[in-house]
């Protein structure tokens, strides 16, 4: 019997029961097997809390943005002209294809390759409500993760708790046969 067990998921595989060592145990062999069933999913909720870490940090880059953004929209006001876009905010908004006014001379250019980064009041309003709904998308992915870490957290449990009642039925077998029962 050398057929690994498919994990569900992105749980990757269980090796095969002869990577169990030698063992006339069926209890043995079921415990063994639950607790590589556990090691892969706690793997699993790993890679997802990284992911979560990941998007956490980049929901505070956006934050960060919001309010860079925001500040230079008061300003404009204030000034009832026109400030100028930082260049790292550009990028972020051009790397993830972020909405903001790319307006030079009247005309749109699609390539933004020539943008004005001159924003008044209002052309600030676009760029600030792109960055929150990016910022709710955020959120809502590090949602999703999450709803996975907990069910690989649950299969970990389960199958924690599934090798221990192996192991229990096995220890309760030898106590019988070695009281003579």
């Amino acid at each position: 019997m050398t057929q690994g067990v498919s994990g569900t998921r992105n749980s990757g595989s269980v090796s095969g029961v002869d990577s169990l060592g030698t063992c006339t145990s069926v209890n043995f062999i079921f415990a063994k097997l639950q607790m590589e069933l556990a090691a892969a999913a706690k793997d699993a909720a790993l890679d997802y809390i990284g992911q979560v870490e990941d998007a956490q940090a980049e929901q505070k880059e956006v934050a960060d943005m919001l309010q860079r953004c925001r500040e230079l929209q008061n300003q404009a006001k204030a000034n009832g002209g026109c400030t100028e876009m930082p260049a790292d905010i550009r990028e972020f908004m051009d790397k993830n294809e972020l909405a903001y006014d790319f307006t030079t001379g009247g005309v749109k250019d699609p390539t933004r390759e020539t943008a004005d980064s001159k924003h008044n009041k209002d052309e600030w309003d676009v760029a600030i409500q792109s960055l929150q709904a990016y910022q709710e998308t955020i959120g809502t992915d590090i949602q999703t993760l999450m709803v996975y870490v907990q069910d690989f957290m649950g299969q970990y449990n389960s199958y924690t708790q599934g090798a221990n009642s192996a192991i229990q039925s096995g220890m309760q077998t030898l106590t019988s046969v070695a009281r003579g029962q």
